[in-house]
C-alpha cells in the first residue's frame, strides 16, 4: 500500500511534464500531438483558471462600446495605472491640452470589485487594405466572472466614460447651408459668454439658472407627467441687450448644442419637421427674431398649402406629437418686439419662460466695471451712475464699448467719462 508521500512523489514526473509542455514552446513541437493533448487535459486545470474573451470591435457606423472603452482606458492611462512604454499623443489646435491612447498591441490591466485580472488589449488585423483593418479591443477574464463583466462591469465603464465625455464636451454651433449644402454643418464656436460675466439683472439671471438646472434633473418627472423632455423660452428685448449671448451662456452653462435655424429658409410644414427631427439630444434650438418670420396670426391666416410654412404648422411641431422624438431639448425664440406676437405662441407648453432683456442696469453695469475695470466693491461715482441710468436707456454693449475706450489705469477717469457719456445721452 502505497503511502500519500510515495504517491505524491510518483506523480511528480507527470506534474512536471504538463507544466513544461504547457510553458515551453519548443517543448510542446517535440512531444506528439495526441500525447500533449492528454497531458494538458488532465493537469492543465491545476495551473490555469479558464479564461473568458470579449471582442469590442470598432464600427463604421458607430459602437458605443468601443468608443467608451477608449474614452476609459484613456482615463486609465492618465491617472498613471499602466507601465505602458508607448504611447500614442494627438492634438488638434483648439485642444486645451494632448490626447492620450494606447497603441496596437498593448494591454491595459484594470480591477473591479473582486475581479483583479481584466486584461484590455487594443488589436488590429493585418490586411494591405487599410479601410478593410479590423481594430478591436479584447477584454479578457476569468470565465467564473462572465455575468459580472456584462452586467456590471461594461456599464460601469459606460458611465465613467459617459461622464469623462461630458467633462471635455466641447459645444458645437449648427448651421444650416453652411457649406452649400441643405443639411447641418457645425464648428466650435468657443464663445466665451458665462453667467459669471453676463451683465443683467442678477435675480433674473438667478432665476434663469436654477430653471435650466431644474430643467436637465426633470427625465423621470416629464415622463411621470407625459410630457416631452423639453422647454420654451421666449427672450426678448431690445436691440444690442445681450439675447444672443445670453443664449450662448445657456449653452456654455449645460453644455448643450446650438442648432441656429433660419426660418427664412424653411418653406414648408413638413420642412420644418424633417429639419427638427434632425437634431439631436442635448441641444437648443435658436429662432432668432421671431416676430420678422412673415407668420400670420392665427384666425389671419390664409388657406395654405401643404408646400407653405405656417404659425399653426410651428405650434404643432415644438408642442405636438414630433417634439417627443428628441429628449432634454430647448427651444428658444428671440424677438425685439414681444406685442407683435400670436398669444398662442407665448403660452406655456410652447414658451415656457419669457426672458426680458432690458437696458443697462446698475448691476449690470457693476458687473461690467468688475471685468473691465477690475472694480470690487463700491466706488464713489456709482451713485452718480446709478442716478443716470434710471433715466437713460442704453444698452450694455455701449456701455462696454465706451469702457473700453480709456486705457488709463486710474479707474476714476474711466467711471467719469461714463458719466459724461451718460449725460450727453440723458440730454
Amino acid at each position: 500500500m502505497f503511502s500519500f508521500k510515495e504517491l505524491l512523489s510518483s506523480l511528480t514526473p507527470l506534474f512536471t511534464a504538463a507544466i513544461v509542455i504547457v510553458l515551453s514552446p519548443i517543448v510542446k513541437e517535440l512531444i506528439p500531438s495526441a500525447d500533449k493533448n492528454y497531458l494538458v487535459s488532465i493537469y492543465g486545470k491545476y495551473f490555469f483558471t479558464p479564461q473568458f474573451t470579449l471582442l469590442i470591435e470598432k464600427e463604421r457606423g458607430g459602437n458605443q462600446i468601443y468608443e467608451t472603452a477608449a474614452t476609459y482606458l484613456r482615463s486609465k492611462i492618465a491617472v498613471g495605472s499602466s507601465d505602458l512604454k508607448c504611447l500614442k499623443v494627438r492634438k488638434t489646435p483648439r485642444q486645451q491640452g494632448p490626447t492620450v491612447d494606447i497603441v496596437t498591441g498593448q494591454v491595459v490591466m484594470d480591477s473591479f470589485k473582486d475581479i483583479n485580472w481584466l486584461k484590455w488589449k487594443l488589436c488590429q488585423e493585418k490586411s494591405e487594405d487599410v479601410d478593410d483593418r479590423k481594430t478591436y479591443f479584447e477584454l479578457s477574464f476569468e470565465k467564473k466572472f462572465k455575468e459580472v463583466v456584462l452586467k456590471s462591469y461594461l456599464p460601469h465603464v459606460i458611465s465613467c466614460s459617459e461622464a469623462i465625455q461630458e467633462e471635455e464636451r466641447a459645444v458645437k454651433l449648427y448651421s444650416r447651408g453652411l457649406y452649400g449644402r441643405d443639411q447641418w454643418s457645425s464648428v466650435i464656436p468657443e464663445h466665451p459668454a458665462t453667467f459669471e460675466k453676463l451683465a443683467m439683472d442678477t435675480e433674473l439671471k438667478r432665476s434663469l439658472i436654477d430653471d435650466l438646472n431644474r430643467f436637465v434633473k426633470r427625465k423621470e418627472w416629464y415622463k411621470k407627467v407625459g410630457r416631452a423632455w423639453k422647454r420654451g423660452y421666449l427672450i426678448y428685448g431690445p436691440p444690442g441687450t445681450g439675447k444672443s449671448t445670453l443664449i450662448a451662456a445657456m449653452a456654455n452653462h449645460l453644455k448643450f448644442d446650438i442648432y441656429d435655424l433660419n426660418i427664412s429658409s424653411i418653406n414648408s410644414d413638413s420642412d420644418l419637421r424633417k429639419t427638427l427631427h434632425s437634431t439631436t439630444n442635448r441641444s437648443i434650438v435658436v429662432i432668432e427674431d421671431i416676430d420678422c418670420a412673415g407668420l400670420e396670426k392665427r384666425g389671419e391666416e390664409k388657406k395654405a398649402s401643404s408646400a407653405e410654412f405656417t404659425l399653426s404648422g410651428l405650434l404643432n411641431i415644438i408642442d405636438g406629437l414630433w417634439s417627443s422624438c428628441v429628449d432634454e431639448r430647448i427651444i428658444v425664440f428671440t424677438t425685439n418686439h414681444k406685442d407683435k406676437l400670436d398669444p398662442a405662441l407665448l403660452r406655456p407648453g410652447h414658451m415656457d419662460v419669457h426672458m426680458h432683456m432690458s437696458y443697462c442696469t446698475m448691476d449690470g453695469f457693476k458687473l461690467l466695471a468688475s471685468n473691465l475695470l477690475n472694480i470690487e466693491g463700491d466706488h464713489q461715482l456709482y451713485r452718480e451712475i446709478e442716478g443716470l441710468l434710471k433715466n437713460v436707456e442704453v444698452i450694455p454693449a455701449e456701455i462696454a464699448e465706451e469702457l473700453l475706450k480709456k486705457d488709463d489705469p486710474d479707474v476714476s477717469l474711466s467711471l467719469r467719462g461714463i458719466v459724461e457719456f451718460l449725460e450727453e445721452k440723458k440730454t
